[in-house]
């Protein structure tokens, strides 16, 4: 048997908690934007016609300005300093890709300063990075 005076209700959407939740997932990308930034100097890069593209979690960069300043992870390194952050890179991963990031008018002798580093410690994955042309 079948009732025939009752009404069916609608079903319906509580609205009110979705500001909430667009106001946490706003909330969320905004951190998860600032966890992924990284150093980055101001450079002129050399420029290459080929490219080899690496994965960013296992680089570590060397930034080597053009008056002669090497940075590493936003710090500025002496020469002990340097080949003490690249062993502790090592350490932590020792399939860490190393990378010399240099302005385009960076003399040759603070380039070649750095790969001595690595040079003296029998590392062998170094990169030298360039943007493509």
């Amino acid at each position: 048997m079948i009732e025939t005076g009752t009404k069916r209700r609608r079903p319906s959407v509580a609205t009110s908690s979705m500001s909430d939740i667009g106001f946490l997932l706003l909330i969320f990308i905004m951190l998860i934007s600032l966890m992924n930034q990284r150093y980055e100097e101001k450079i002129n890069y050399s420029e290459s016609a080929v490219l080899e593209r690496t994965q960013a979690d296992e680089n570590f960069e060397i930034w080597v300005q053009n008056n002669g300043v090497v940075s590493a992870d936003g710090n500025v390194l002496d020469v002990a300093a340097l080949e003490k952050a690249i062993v502790q890179a090592i350490a932590n991963n020792p399939n860490v890709r190393i990378h010399i990031i240099a302005d385009k008018d960076t003399p040759y002798k603070y380039i070649n300063g750095v790969t001595s580093i690595l040079q003296s410690l029998q590392h062998r994955v170094v990169s030298f990075v360039a943007k493509e042309k």
